[in-house]
This record gives structure tokens, C-alpha cells and sequence, in this order.
């Protein structure tokens, strides 16, 4: 007999000879509408089962690669700056071992914790965000660490000039006025992306995904979905896109909240994205 351990699928090789290192940030306590993103990781991972290792899209397999599943980090809910210290040490962890990190979410506040560990290794690194919603709001209800504060929080931290967003279609105004100071935004879609890589040929990339990015009809299951959204085709291309011209450094897949979403189409479409994704890292 041995021990259960439940992986995602394809992703169960050992820690030291393993290139990428994915785990899960369950963590939702900031979330201003539908709670629920905590339980993405766990249910990703039971429902891995029902897909192939193998892309006909990229011709590849997970088996063909080396990636250690570190389970989900135990994070306090009722501790925004304790949870963010904690994903924050255990992506320097991997940083440290020379490793690659794709956290899955989560709200899309956990992407600070692991955004600051990359930071520390790659000062001039530049964030890649695909994603529905602005996410620049200064405060949320008088309170500066939210899902809807985490770009801000990071432009805090790395300033004008290295924030790339698209497919954005949500926030109030001043959010918008803000992204037009200091950061690119393209609404809508990722018109302008392939401009935006060039420009990024030699600096290091964060690229954080947002789920709630694909129109709620294919992908419902979300906190706060928002109409006219992307489809999982042109996500994907765009993730083959940047993931082929420029250095992803670290990554992250959030605000799946699969509570919402009884029939498990939005977890069959994470799951199909992450594999993809994971395919698609030369690493």
C-alpha cells in the first residue's frame, strides 16, 4: 500500500528534478462579491482526472515534462498580510531553487504575494494581466489590500511603464483615468499584444490570468463575471503568444469559484487552460 496523495494530473514528478512548481493559494477573504475562489485548487486538482496529459493544440504531453504539484499553502483567512507573507516565502522557496511558479488562486489578491518574491529576483520585471476588471482602485471599502486593489498595489511597487492590461471591460472611472496615466490598457480584447511583446523581448514577465477574462456564457463559474468576454480559444492564443516571445518568469490562474458553476464547465475549461499553459513553458 502507498500513501493517496492527489496531484493534478501529469504533474507528479519529484521536487529536485522538476522545472515548474504549481500550488494552490485558497484564499478569498478580500472577495467583493462571490466568495468561493478558495475551493478552485482542490477541485482543479480532483478534477484533472477527466482530461487528457496530451494537447492536440501544441502536439505535447504532461508526461513529457517535469512538474511538482506542492499542494495548497494554509493560508489564515483572517490575515490579508499574513496569507500574502506566506505565498510570498514559499514562491522565494522556488525562486530560490531555480525553479518556476504557477500559483493557482484564489482571489486575484494572492498575485501580490508571489508578484513581490519575483520582484525580489527580477527587479525590472514587467506584469503581463489578462483579465475583465481594472483591478486599480486605491481602496475597496477604506481597505488598500483587495482583489480590487492588486494591480494598484503593485504599481506601487514597480511604477509607470512595466503594467501591460487587456481584454479589461469593468471599473469605475477613476480606475480607468489612472490606467491612462500609468499604465497600457486595452479594453476588450488583446488588440496590441504582439506590439507589447516586442517591446518586451528582454525583461522578465509576470503573467497573471484572471479567469473572469472569459465571457461568463463559457466560463460562469466566478466571483464577478462580466459580460462580452473572451473565449477560451483566444485566450489561449494569446498565452501561446506571450509564453513564445517573451521570458515568463512566473505565473498565476485565478477567480475560479467553482461553486457557481454546478455543471463544471468553467473548471473544464481552467483545467484545459492550465494545461496548455504548462505545455506551452519551455522550462
Amino acid at each position: 500500500m502507498k500513501q493517496n496523495i492527489e496531484t493534478f494530473l501529469g504533474c507528479d514528478a519529484e521536487y529536485k528534478e522538476s522545472g515548474i512548481v504549481i500550488f494552490g493559494a485558497p484564499f478569498d477573504s478580500t472577495t467583493s462579491y462571490r466568495p468561493g475562489t478558495r475551493f478552485a485548487s482542490k477541485v482543479m486538482r480532483a478534477e484533472s482526472y477527466q482530461i487528457e496529459t496530451y494537447s492536440p493544440i501544441l502536439d505535447k504531453d504532461l508526461t513529457d515534462k517535469k512538474i511538482f504539484d506542492g499542494g495548497d499553502l494554509e493560508l489564515c483567512f483572517g490575515d490579508t498580510n499574513s496569507a500574502l507573507n506566506d505565498i510570498e516565502t514559499f514562491t522565494e522557496k522556488i525562486f530560490d531553487d531555480k525553479k518556476f511558479p504557477l500559483m493557482i488562486g484564489g482571489e486575484h489578491l494572492v498575485t501580490l504575494g508571489a508578484f513581490r518574491a519575483a520582484l525580489e529576483n527580477f527587479p525590472n520585471i514587467a506584469v503581463i494581466q489578462l483579465d475583465a476588471h481594472t483591478d486599480l482602485r486605491d481602496d475597496y471599502l477604506g481597505a488598500k489590500f483587495s482583489h480590487a486593489t492588486v494591480i494598484r498595489r503593485i504599481h506601487d511597487l514597480i511604477g509607470d511603464g512595466k503594467i501591460f492590461q487587456f481584454g479589461i471591460r469593468s471599473g469605475d472611472r477613476e480606475e480607468f483615468n489612472f490606467a491612462a496615466k500609468h499604465t497600457r490598457l486595452q479594453k476588450f480584447n488583446f488588440d496590441g499584444l504582439e506590439k507589447v511583446l516586442d517591446e518586451l523581448q528582454d525583461t522578465p514577465v509576470y503573467l497573471t490570468i484572471d479567469l473572469d477574462v472569459l465571457d461568463p456564457s463559457i466560463f460562469p463559474g466566478t466571483g464577478t463575471p462580466e459580460p462580452d468576454g473572451a473565449t477560451v480559444a483566444e485566450l489561449l492564443a494569446a498565452i501561446f503568444k506571450i509564453t513564445d516571445r517573451v521570458n515568463v518568469v512566473a505565473a498565476d490562474l485565478v477567480e475560479l469559484s467553482p461553486t457557481y458553476d454546478p455543471s463544471g464547465i468553467s473548471t473544464a475549461a481552467a483545467l484545459k487552460i492550465l494545461r496548455e499553459f504548462l505545455l506551452a513553458l519551455d522550462r
